[in-house]
């Protein structure tokens, strides 16, 4: 049985690790090449090690998503190396649990720039290389906080919610272009993002926070895993969703049912 990704190429940001990271080793598992582009290189770097050990195909690039040359530099390489470019998935995000009236101009506008204008510069710079191919399919990261609101995170669902409609704005603009855009909404994964996160349901934030907020929460009652987040990035990236675009893509355990 063939790869459902065979021969593709696909960029994802914030790759080094985390759900980045299983997607960038699922989408190689199906046989794409795989273009790991983040600030960690040393990370970065051993996912590549971990993909070619599986036999699959995979390079670093370091990006700041942030940065718009970095962006221009990364699509011009990509575009040199393989001519063309299937599939892009912003994934690079952060999030900084704190209440709004401490948060610094300065987290915010961190969060509003990974997150969103990360996002923006991705979709700019990728989409004249994928219409050029004549198709493509990009899917953004958004969070279950760009559906609804989360108390003491204000800043990081203003991004995600930024995301979740531009992502729907983009879906219109190049549908005539036979690219698909869509954005995926996470709820409780378990990554390194809860690292510097926390609540006011579970103060100290990491794995406590996580087990506190599933048991409370998330219907299934308990965390999510980042291959659970990887096997529906596989679905959106492949041709058995061709009707898709346009969507919020929520993998969340039942949490905003």
């Amino acid at each position: 049985m063939a790869n459902i990704l065979e021969g593709r190429v696909a960029i994802i940001t914030g790759a080094a690790r985390g759900i980045g990271r299983a997607i960038a080793q699922r989408y190689a598992g199906e046989g794409a090449i795989v273009v790991i582009a983040d600030i960690l290189e040393e990370h970065g770097k051993n996912v590549v090690t971990e993909i070619a050990a599986a036999g699959g195909r995979g390079e670093f690039n370091h990006l700041d998503v942030t940065n718009e040359e970095n962006w221009q530099q990364l699509v011009a390489g990509v575009k040199e190396r393989h001519t063309r470019l299937d599939i892009l998935v912003n994934n690079a995000g952060i999030a900084l649990g704190i209440p709004t009236i401490e948060m610094k101009l300065t987290d915010f506008e961190r969060q509003m720039a990974v997150n969103v204008t990360g996002t923006f510069l991705g979709c700019k710079h990728a989409i004249p290389l994928m219409r050029d191919g004549g198709k493509g399919n990009i899917i953004n990261f958004s969070s279950t906080a760009g559906l609804r609101g989360s108390p003491g995170m204000a800043g990081y669902s203003a991004a995600k919610g930024a995301v979740r409609l531009f992502t729907k704005a983009l879906a219109k603009e190049h549908a005539k272009d036979g690219i698909r855009i869509n954005s995926m909404h996470p709820g409780l994964i378990d990554t390194q993002l809860w690292e510097t996160i926390n609540s006011p349901t579970a103060p100290r934030g990491g794995a406590e926070a996580l087990a506190i907020l599933s048991s409370r929460f998330v219907p299934l009652g308990v965390t999510g895993a980042a291959d659970d987040i990887a096997n529906g990035a596989l679905w959106l990236a492949s041709d058995e969703s061709r009707y898709v675009t346009g969507v919020e893509f929520v993998i969340d355990g039942g949490m905003t049912a």
